[in-house]
């Protein structure tokens, strides 16, 4: 249901943004540049071919903003708040379906963390637009300023990255955020929506339950947040080393530098802004952003990647291969074999179809080589990041991204289990036997 639910999805908003409603020219758009703009948005990841503001009206924006929505909130959680206003029951197969999608613990609880997800959300969203509608109303008026302030603020915390904001509006050549780089009430605003939005939906039943004790999170929740906090702190301090006296950051003073290294430390965890150029980055700072678009957010939020936690399995079995240990522990818990084997197995499909899909693109359009793996990581990760080749792709390269940011969106372990034969269940098993390694 949810490898089906969201093709169905993809599709319906491919076949609207194909309707000459939905450009600014009234012409129709062809079939591949909306499939792959449907499939860019209803996966929450930010990838265009065409400028949002300049290529599509204020119809076709709008069904970009709701495939956000949809995509970044997850269809099963929309439709079980639906089912309960309309006092019908929640049957069990959409609790386990909900379940699925937002990568819950267990099937109980589901109608309530619906609504949580919902009305947090719209709450969050709607926090967001207020503060962002404060700095876009004195410049674009007042119906233009609230409908910039909740597009964004929509995007930002569904992690999709897609702006409307570009040359067309404030000129010259500036897109994204770039216009506002010193500006820390949208920077800052805009970054705080899309941490929340990729720490996951069960981490924020946990906080609501708990408050700031921390000790009495659940495991999960607490790796989520220490992982979180590392990789944002450890990379807002390398970009902000690598990029301090380099162009991107030229003119800055050193607050709007460690602001924007902490802005582009964030948005790589599957939001897509940018608030510098991206193509004057150095590429010690690109091959960064590559790892942390790879690593993306958490599980059960709007981001994409391999998530946080999976991140934490793999550096917890260094940990524990180093100690000569045979168990996987974090804060005086013992995890499951299992959870490590899933990590493993995510971490192998990514990475091979991460390389898979960058030598392709490069061998097919001729594009070097660090531009072709960061537009790869950029789908697979649901970023939206780009160095700027996305509108010279031919055909087979956007619909392999298009594949990417579905499966990105999907999950790994989701398209796995859809598409198995049979049951996995052991009746007996083979001669053990040891093998060298390493």
């Amino acid at each position: 249901m949810l490898v089906l639910g969201y093709m169905g999805i993809i599709l319906t908003g491919a076949l609207l943004l194909m309707l000459p409603i939905s450009s600014r020219e009234r012409i129709f758009t062809p079939f591949i540049d909306t499939l792959f703009t449907s499939a860019s948005a209803t996966c929450v990841t930010g990838l265009v071919v065409y400028d949002t503001f300049t290529h599509w009206s204020i119809f076709g924006q709008l069904v970009i903003l709701t495939l956000i929505e949809i995509g970044g909130l997850g269809f099963m959680s929309m439709a079980i708040v639906i089912i309960t206003f309309t006092s019908r029951k929640v049957g069990f197969s959409q609790r386990m379906l909900m379940q699925e999608s937002i990568a819950a613990p267990q099937v109980g609880g589901m109608v309530r963390m619906a609504r949580l997800v919902i009305g947090g959300s719209l709450a969050l969203e709607a926090a967001g637009a207020l503060i962002l509608a404060t700095r876009f109303i004195p410049d674009l008026g007042f119906a233009r300023g609230v409908y910039n302030a909740v597009f964004h603020s929509v995007s930002a915390f569904c992690n999709a990255g897609y702006d409307v904001l570009g040359r067309a509006q404030f000129g010259g050549e500036r897109s994204s955020l770039t216009y506002f780089n010193r500006d820390p009430r949208v920077l800052l605003t805009v970054a705080l929506l899309i941490i929340v939005g990729g720490l996951g939906f069960f981490v924020w039943d946990d906080i609501k339950t708990n408050r700031l004790r921390f000790r009495k999170y659940r495991l999960h929740s607490k790796l989520v947040l220490t992982t979180t906090a590392f990789l944002i702190a450890a990379g807002t301090l390398m970009i902000l080393v690598f990029e301090y006296n380099a162009p991107a950051f030229k003119g800055m003073g050193f607050f709007a530098k460690l602001m924007n290294a902490f802005f582009q430390a964030v948005t790589p965890r599957t939001a897509g802004f940018n608030s510098v150029n991206v193509t004057a980055l150095r590429e010690s700072t690109l091959f960064l952003t590559i790892i942390l678009m790879l690593i993306g957010g958490s599980p059960g939020s709007t981001a994409g990647g391999v998530k946080t936690t999976t991140f934490a399995m793999l550096v917890l079995n260094v940990m524990t291969v180093s100690k000569k240990s045979r168990t996987l522990n974090a804060f005086h818990r013992r995890i499951d074999d299992g959870v490590l084997r899933s990590a493993a197995t995510i971490t192998s499909i990514y990475i091979f179809l991460f390389i898979f899909a960058a030598m392709t693109i490069s061998a097919v359009d001729g594009f070097p080589i660090l531009k072709s793996l960061f537009e790869a990581a950029s789908a697979i990760g649901t970023v939206g990041l780009s160095m700027g080749i996305t509108g010279g792709l031919g055909t087979l390269s956007k619909l392999i991204l298009t594949f990417l940011m579905y499966f990105g969106r999907v999950g790994c372990l989701t398209i796995l289990y859809a598409i198995r034969t049979k049951s996995g269940a052991e009746l007996s098993k083979s001669p053990l036997e040891r093998i060298a390694v390493g």
